[in-house]
């Protein structure tokens, strides 16, 4: 005679056999289809879309980084990128892109520190890129939402490309060119605006 189990007991055997199977369907094979399909399909983006130069990987073409020197001053040879408020605290002179602290400064178009600053980025920008303070784009003196944000509007990177000749000895017609093939359009032909990924350019300056 066949003893039935009962009933609780079956219905804990029932479950842990749901839970073995949706592990296994969704924790398992679900993850490994999409990675498949990832890295067949997309494998630059799956991977990171990392960004390459001279042989070896120099970031993602996802995140800015900074172009500067150990106590946070612009690098005249390469691009900059827009200021970035993803500093660490206590980092003394962090240029900010640290993806631990991501985040915007959180201060109103109208907070007199944000004014402040702007106007002390406005005046440095030109200085460094030898142009005037009029011409300076206002991406070139504000930080964007996240802080990591790896593009600029043409205009600056356009602004740049005699400071960036002069520091390389590098023709400015040619320098002109390569950052003419790095502008980006809107997404879709719609959304935004045109852009140059200064991760990317900064790659291509240095192959």
């Amino acid at each position: 005679m066949i003893t039935r189990l009962p009933d609780p007991v079956r219905q804990y055997l029932a479950a842990l056999r749901a839970l073995l199977v949706l592990t296994v369907l969704t924790g398992v094979l679900y993850p490994l289809v999409v990675m498949g399909i990832g890295q067949l399909a997309f494998p630059a983006q799956a991977n990171g879309s990392l960004v390459s130069a001279e042989g070896r990987v120099v970031g993602s073409s996802l995140l800015g980084q900074a172009f500067a020197d150990s106590r946070g001053n612009p690098l005249p040879q390469w691009f900059q990128p827009r200021p970035s408020a993803a500093a660490n605290p206590s980092i003394k002179n962090d240029p900010g892109y640290n993806p631990l602290f991501s985040g915007a400064s959180n201060l109103g178009p109208t907070n007199p520190d944000l004014v402040t600053s702007i106007q002390a980025r406005r005046a440095a920008v030109a200085s460094f890129d030898g142009v005037p303070a009029v011409s300076v784009p206002a991406d070139a003196v504000t930080a964007s939402g996240s802080g990591l944000d790896p593009d600029i509007s043409p205009a600056y990177a356009y602004e740049q490309v005699n400071r960036v000749a002069r520091a390389r000895g590098l023709d400015p017609a040619a320098l002109r060119a390569l950052v003419a093939s790095h502008v980006l359009g809107r997404t879709l032909g719609i959304l935004g605006q045109p852009r140059v990924n200064v991760v990317e350019l900064n790659a291509a300056l240095a192959r």
